[in-house]
């Protein structure tokens, strides 16, 4: 076994960063990579909301910044031709001795890219799946036929949830021995925040200060399903009018659910304030974590919750069932059932001592596999690994 480089050029493709999970947790590998052993390259997308976070990594020299700008979040064949070709001619000037991929867009582009570049190790992290069960079959069809193509160019692929590895297994995306476990870390010493009193951090969003606060947290697409969070909160308030909800996000279907609560009357109760930097204080300041995404990687705002110590209440979605076991550390229903969702809030609002146990517990189940940076430390460790065993690049 070959020694690997003394300084590996590891390039990351990521689609857009926005406000997310995979987006963060890429943006914060390639900053807090090894540099005495690892030189840290972005390809990525325009128009995220990480993008003065990622032109400032740029600025200060911690990482090199390459904008596609044909790379776009939505199907777009032409587009994404171009997008295939542009990181094709990056990674051939680049050379890298890795290519890291992120996102189902980039995930696809970035990999056939960087096996038409010829290069040694390609590495491509599952944060959750682009299709699923609620596609047409015949489109799931489609996207699961290029993800197996896209598998066949890849060195190792990470999973992020033990769930997502069973079922690439079962539909056959490459080989399980390439397969490797990393968590979607956190920043778990940031968890709980601490906050000068929950009711003040409620008074400042508009919120009754002695009331009890549900909060969400999640885009407003369909995967992570507002629109049954929003129900939930709506039989709530018809049996717990002093309730207050928050959920913290942004996307196409704000608008249309914001109208909803203006047309009933419920402005002030629900509240959709948009993308905050101040998720781990509101987590402090919750009294019930509600979750409704359909389908999931591992959610990363679920693991806030968690080790925020606050009692959590999700759908059994896929990555979710990793971490929340119902009656031990969480509450979970079946996916879709949003008055079920809205009974186990209502039951934890109702009875503090079930709610201040399984806080207890969730806190305590999230160890330090679920670390941001161990997560980082996991990723360089594989990269070694693969890069003594590679054949030498062009």
């Amino acid at each position: 076994m070959k020694e690997p480089p003394a300084r590996a050029k590891v390039v990351h493709v990521v689609t857009r960063l926005d406000l997310g999970g995979a987006q963060q947790n890429t943006l914060h590998t390639v900053a807090h990579l090894d540099p005495s052993r690892f030189e840290a390259v972005l390809l990525c997308g325009e128009g995220g909301l990480l993008d003065p976070e990622a032109r400032a990594l740029a600025d200060n020299g911690t990482i090199r910044l390459r904008v596609i700008p044909h790379l776009v979040r939505e199907l777009h064949p032409l587009k994404d031709l171009v997008a295939l070709l542009e990181i094709w001619s990056v990674l051939w000037q680049e050379r890298p001795a890795v290519v890291h991929t992120h996102s189902s867009k980039a995930g696809i582009l970035g990999r056939f890219a960087a096996f038409l570049a010829g290069v040694p190790v390609v590495v491509h992290t599952f944060h959750g799946f682009g299709f699923h069960e609620r596609m047409p079959s015949l489109l799931r069809g489609v996207y699961e036929a290029v993800e197996r193509a896209a598998a066949a160019c890849s060195t190792r692929l990470i999973f992020v949830s033990e769930a997502n590895r069973a079922q690439a297994a079962r539909l056959g995306l490459g080989e399980p021995r390439a397969y490797r476990l990393i968590r979607s870390g956190v920043a778990l010493a940031a968890f709980p925040a601490k906050i000068p009193s929950k009711e003040q951090k409620k008074a400042s969003l508009g919120l009754r200060m002695h009331k009890p606060l549900v909060l969400g947290v999640g885009n407003f697409k369909p995967q992570k399903n507002p629109e049954d969070f929003l129900k939930a909160a709506e039989w709530i308030l018809e049996r717990a009018p002093e309730t207050s909800f928050l959920y913290v996000g942004d996307g196409p279907l704000r608008a249309p659910l914001q109208a909803r609560i203006l047309g009933r009357g419920l402005a002030g109760k629900i509240v959709f304030p948009g993308w905050r930097r101040d998720v781990p204080e509101l987590l402090a300041a919750a009294d019930v974590f509600a979750l409704s995404s359909l389908w999931e990687g591992l959610p990363r705002s679920l693991i806030e919750a968690m080790k925020s110590g606050l009692p959590c209440v999700a759908y059994a979605a896929d990555g979710v069932r990793d971490v929340l076991k119902d009656g031990a550390t969480g509450l979970a229903v079946e996916p879709g059932d949003w008055r079920a969702l809205a009974e186990s809030v209502l039951g934890l609002l109702q009875d503090a001592e079930r709610a201040k146990a399984l806080g207890r517990a969730a806190a305590a189940a999230i160890g330090p596999e679920f670390d941001i940076d161990e997560m980082v430390r996991a990723q360089e460790r594989l990269y070694e690994e693969l890069l003594s065993a590679a054949p030498a690049g062009r």
